[in-house]
């Protein structure tokens, strides 16, 4: 049951640990309608000078859906989302949910060889793009199984003059392809262990991998942040809808469902952007999209809005408390600063205290095969923040630490060791990889490859990243992928990739490489060969040439020392 005993102003985490919550079987195909029903003519989204209600949500959501169906689209077909933050980002998204497709997620400045890897591997038969990427898309596509192009456009659609016509291919706009279909579509039905999203990430190894996240694993987690940020449970209308009922007792000084506003800066194709719009949506909270991050227009944007909660990670919360607008913009508004990505130091935490001074400042975390969030700091009354605390579980959420050597050790509080979890949130293991899905997911238990530790009151602070990771602007880069890259180049031998700290951005990728024996590396080109086939987040910041790399004895490269040299 959702309920708790009234708390009193002192706060206790085990008030919050005796709360388990109901969450209803369904799929988030009845988001939509849901949402529409509750909300009607209040602004979900506002993106520029376009304002979509949440009827007119629901309405776009369901020709969405019937369109796809029309173009033959099947229960549990892909429908990969190649755009960037947009309202129809979202119309495509519920809609694809709402025809009973699964979606696959894709960065759209995704280099082609990428791009085209994730269409292979997810066997994705539609997609949804934009005109500044469909010749990038049209070229990935070319022989796969996507039979359906949606070209989200101001416009009339215009195809690039290299674009040849693909046989049984049809690219169609978004508005001819919507047009005449059913906005009161039934959603089609799918159950809790269908898969919602293939939501690709480095995972705790590095190697790029699909991650299934079921539908049952997407309602649990935003049911987890309703309760948790909002006092509230998701519960079923006598419509068979979704709505919010308050949990008895559970005074949260956090998001208040019906009302306030969000600014949008994260993009949406990440899991962390995409399961807040979810849970911020249904709790009534208007989507504003502020386009790139900019830290006087987003100031702009909050006083305009009223924002009433604001997500980002520290090198974005660092850059807004240094602007200028901070002294003359009315932040009044703002109840919920939430940071994640990194820790967060005490001079900027500082700062955003006094920059927002009536917000509660909330760190967490999260990972993509945790759905999104794990842990984060408590918003009921009487709950303290902790400096360099990610907070605590979230509901009907276990955390365990264990040793990295032996598994079945669970250390006790103080120590540090591997961070495992459990709850409904963890999701179903990588697309096509049972060896890596074994290896992590071990008695529904999920091994995060983070290092952390608890302390005496549950709260958990993360030491160490998983494995060699670093985190540049917020962005996961991983190490493997920029080496598997180097050691491509004719004149590389070898090559070994770590973080350098820089500052409040975070880590930059420095490779150390071995030339081939007679080979001369030019360091510029090197980085320009690199920087051509990933996304610019993720490029090489330097060349070191080295004669070797050093290893240990088992022949592994010992990243310790070249992370010393720096």
């Amino acid at each position: 049951m959702s309920t708790i005993s009234k708390m009193t102003s002192t706060f206790s985490p085990s008030d919050l640990a005796s709360v388990q919550l109901d969450y209803p079987r369904v799929s988030m195909a009845l988001w939509p309608a849901s949402m529409g029903a509750l909300y009607g003519e209040r602004p979900a989204i506002v993106d520029g000078d376009r304002v979509c209600t949440y009827r007119e949500l629901d309405e776009r959501t369901g020709r969405f859906a019937s369109a796809l169906v029309a173009a033959g689209v099947r229960p549990r077909d892909v429908v990969l989302l190649h755009l960037g933050n947009c309202v129809e980002f979202l119309v495509s998204y519920y809609g694809a949910l709402r025809a009973g497709a699964t979606v696959t997620l894709v960065n759209p400045l995704q280099p082609r060889p990428g791009l085209r890897k994730q269409i292979e591997e997810t066997s994705a038969v539609a997609a949804v793009t934009q005109p500044a990427q469909l010749d990038t898309l049209l070229g990935a596509a070319a022989g796969t199984a996507i039979a359906t192009i949606v070209v989200v456009s101001d416009g009339p659609l215009e195809l690039p003059e290299s674009a040849a016509p693909t046989p049984g291919v049809t690219v169609v706009g978004l508005d001819e392809f919507s047009r005449g279909h059913d906005a009161d579509f039934t959603p089609i039905a799918v159950g809790g262990e269908d898969i919602a999203h293939i939501a690709f990430t480095g995972g705790t190894t590095g190697a790029s991998k699909g991650v299934r996240v079921l539908h049952r694993n997407v309602v649990a987690n935003v049911t987890q942040m309703c309760a948790w940020r909002a006092g509230h449970q998701i519960a079923m209308s006598d419509a068979g809808l979704v709505e919010l009922r308050p949990i008895d007792g559970l005074d949260v000084r956090g998001v208040v469902p019906g009302a306030g506003a969000t600014i949008v800066v994260s993009p949406l194709f990440h899991a962390h952007a995409l399961i807040n719009t979810s849970f911020l949506l249904l709790c009534g909270a208007t989507q504003v999209l502020a386009g790139r991050f900019d830290p006087a227009r987003m100031l702009a944007l909050i006083e305009t809005h009223g924002a009433s909660y604001i997500t980002g990670s520290p090198a974005m919360w660092h850059a807004l408390v240094a602007h200028p607008d901070i002294a003359t913009r009315d932040t009044s508004s703002v109840r919920v600063v939430a940071s994640g990505a990194a820790a967060i130091d005490h001079v900027t935490l500082d700062a955003l205290a006094a920059a927002f001074p009536n917000a509660s400042i909330a760190e967490g975390y999260g990972l993509t095969e945790g759905t999104c969030v794990v842990t984060t700091a408590p918003l009921v009354v009487g709950a303290d923040f902790r400096q360099g605390s990610v907070g605590l579980p979230i509901f009907d959420t276990q955390v365990q630490i264990r040793d990295q050597d032996s598994p079945a050790e669970v250390l006790a509080d103080g120590e540090r060791g591997a961070l495992w979890v459990r709850g409904p949130q963890v999701t179903d293991g990588y697309l096509g990889h049972p060896e890596a899905t074994a290896q992590q997911y071990v008695d529904g238990w999920l091994d995060t490859g983070d290092i952390a530790y608890r302390d005496e009151d549950g709260y958990i602070y993360i030491c160490d990243r998983a494995k060699d990771m670093l985190i540049y602007k917020g962005y996961n880069v991983y190490p493997r992928e920029l080496e598997e890259i180097l050691v491509t180049h004719p004149a590389v031998s070898s090559a070994a990739v770590v973080g350098r700290e820089a500052g409040p951005v975070g880590q930059e990728p420095i490779a150390f490489v071995v030339a081939v024996d007679g080979a001369t590396l030019d360091e510029s080109e090197l980085m320009a060969f690199v920087a051509e086939q990933v996304l610019p987040y993720k490029k090489v910041r330097e060349i070191l040439v080295v004669d070797a790399l050093p290893t240990s004895a088992a022949g592994k490269i010992l990243k310790t020392d070249l992370r010393a040299r720096l």
